[in-house]
C-alpha cells in the first residue's frame, strides 16, 4: 500500500486543496493531508478546526484521511509510512519555493520522493490568504471554498 502525505496549513481549506487531494487519492492507496501544527505564518484557524473543516470537506472520500502534526514535516512522512510528499503548485513563485523545500527534503528523508501537482486551472490564482483577505472585506468566496468553511470564515472574521 502507497501511502501519500499532502501537507500544508490549510489555513481554511480550500477548493484548490481539495482539488489536489482528490486527485491524488486516485493515484494513491491512502492520502493524509497533514495538518501542520505551527507554521510561521498568521493562523486564523486553531489546528483542531483546520482538521474539522477539512474533515467535513473530505466526506465520502475513503482513502483520504486528516491528522494533524508538529515539527518537520519529512518525520512525520516516516511516521505515516509514506513514500511520497505531495506539493501542489499555482504560479512560478509557488515552483521556486516548491523546489527550495523539495531539495531540503529530499536531504532530510531520502527515502520519500517529493510529487509536485499542478492545480486545476480555476484554481491557479487561490491561496488561503488571498481568499481570507477576500472575505475579510466582505467579498464573494463561495466559489472558493466549500460552503462549511465559508460560513466557518465569516464567523471567524466576525462579518
Amino acid at each position: 500500500m502507497t501511502i501519500a502525505l499532502y501537507p500544508g496549513s490549510f489555513d481554511p481549506v480550500t477548493y484548490g486543496h481539495l482539488d489536489i487531494a482528490t486527485r491524488t487519492s486516485k493515484v494513491f492507496d491512502e492520502v493524509v493531508m497533514g495538518v501542520f501544527d505551527t507554521p510561521s505564518k498568521n493562523i486564523l484557524f486553531t489546528t483542531e478546526e483546520r482538521v474539522a473543516l477539512i474533515e467535513k470537506a473530505i466526506e465520502g472520500i475513503p482513502n483520504i484521511r486528516v491528522e494533524a502534526y508538529t515539527k518537520m514535516t519529512v518525520d512525520f512522512a516516516r511516521r505515516i509510512n509514506a513514500k511520497v510528499m505531495i506539493r501542489g503548485l499555482r504560479m512560478s513563485p509557488d515552483f521556486e519555493r516548491e523546489f527550495e523545500m523539495a531539495l531540503m527534503n529530499k536531504k532530510q528523508a531520502p527515502e520519500v520522493e517529493v510529487l509536485c501537482m499542478m492545480t486545476s486551472v480555476q484554481y491557479q490564482f487561490l491561496s488561503s490568504s488571498l481568499m481570507k483577505e477576500a472575505a475579510k472585506y466582505g467579498g464573494y468566496i463561495e466559489d472558493l471554498v466549500p460552503e462549511h468553511v465559508a460560513t466557518a470564515l465569516r464567523q471567524k472574521l466576525s462579518i
